[in-house]
């Protein structure tokens, strides 16, 4: 009974499995990408709403935590992608190498990030501080990361205004209007926590549906020999399992609670490719195998949200039993 399969894991896999026949093209891209962005904003209006105010104070100077997430990023993250490049030309092209140092440069992914800790009964408020810090860190740190690692000089201009732009208005405006209606709609919400919840799930769903489909949908893969994507395929499932283990004994090692813990898995395992795509198209520019350099983070991305919807389950339950424990605990008569 324990092992039986997560029926949202089933749904999760149903909808890679649709996105792959019937990816979304065109207009109806354009729409669901629309409705995309809706959703990540009410969802980030929604927690606000949810949230006391005592625990979005206690998440923002959750320092530990943050400055955690941000070594296991930026530092852990890089030294473990770093042998990869010896591992060319013998067993990979440059490339694909070098896609790999550009991978482990990159900030955390943002929505995802948050949904998932969400998902997972984890600390909500410190996830949503430190993936924010971690992608407007990024947008400087990456560029000098990704040289540390390439020995390369990159001297170009990136975007950081428009991605903290992109952060505020879609982020934190709609969390600081869910926290200023708190008043008015948090009997609402504790009433509904059971639809709230499914909403979250609903958002990692088209998150997931709309991110395979521009995976199958762009077609570079097709000119990719398929030993290199099957290589990219391994080596990504290798490093994610490798840093949510190592998240995973680090927080533990350091004492962090378990909702704590599920922050640290979910914005330290996770890389964005939503900052990533920009960011190579002008670090690369005009480089010919710039497929071959994104390759890895496609790959990464569609295999973080799979794992990461399966981790987030397994934390939930484990919190539910010991939520359940407690309340168990304190109506039995003490001895």
């Amino acid at each position: 009974m324990r092992n039986r399969i997560d029926p949202f894991t089933v749904i999760l896999l149903g909808a890679i499995v649709v996105a792959a026949f019937a990816p979304a093209r065109g207009g109806f891209a354009d729409v669901l990408a629309w409705l995309g962005e809706i959703a990540i904003a009410l969802l980030f209006f929604l927690h606000g709403a949810a949230l006391s105010r005592a625990s979005v104070r206690e998440g923002a100077t959750h320092w530990r935590l943050h400055l955690l997430i941000l070594c296991i990023t930026f530092v852990c993250f890089p030294l473990v992608v770093l042998p990869i490049s010896a591992l060319a030309p013998a067993w990979m092209p440059p490339a694909l190498a070098l896609g790999f140092l550009y991978l482990g440069a990159l900030p955390s992914a943002v929505s995802s990030s948050i949904a998932f800790t969400a998902m997972a009964g984890g600390n909500v408020p410190a996830a949503i501080c430190s993936a924010a810090a971690s992608n407007v860190f990024g947008m400087m740190a990456t560029p000098f990361v990704f040289m540390l690692l390439a020995q390369s000089s990159g001297g170009q201009t990136l975007a950081v205004g428009h991605a903290l732009q992109e952060i505020i208005l879609q982020l934190l405006v709609p969390f600081a209007a869910g926290q200023l209606l708190r008043p008015w709609l948090a009997n609402l919400i504790d009433r509904h926590k059971h639809w709230t919840g499914r909403y979250d799930q609903i958002v990692i769903l088209l998150i997931v549906y709309t991110a395979f489909s521009q995976f199958v949908a762009s077609g570079f893969w097709r000119q990719l020999p398929a030993s290199a994507i099957g290589f990219a395929v391994g080596l990504c499932a290798l490093i994610l399992a490798i840093m949510i283990a190592f998240s995973m004994f680090v927080s533990r090692r350091l004492g962090f609670s378990l909702g704590d813990e599920a922050a640290v898995v979910f914005c330290g395992s996770k890389k964005s490719l939503a900052s990533g795509l920009p960011m190579a198209n002008v670090l690369f520019a005009g480089n010919p195998a710039l497929g071959m350099i994104i390759l890895p983070i496609m790959v990464y991305n569609q295999i973080q949200i799979i794992v990461g919807a399966m981790v987030a389950r397994r934390y939930e339950r484990t919190l539910t039993a010991r939520t359940d424990d407690d309340a168990a605990a304190l109506k039995s008569p003490s001895a």
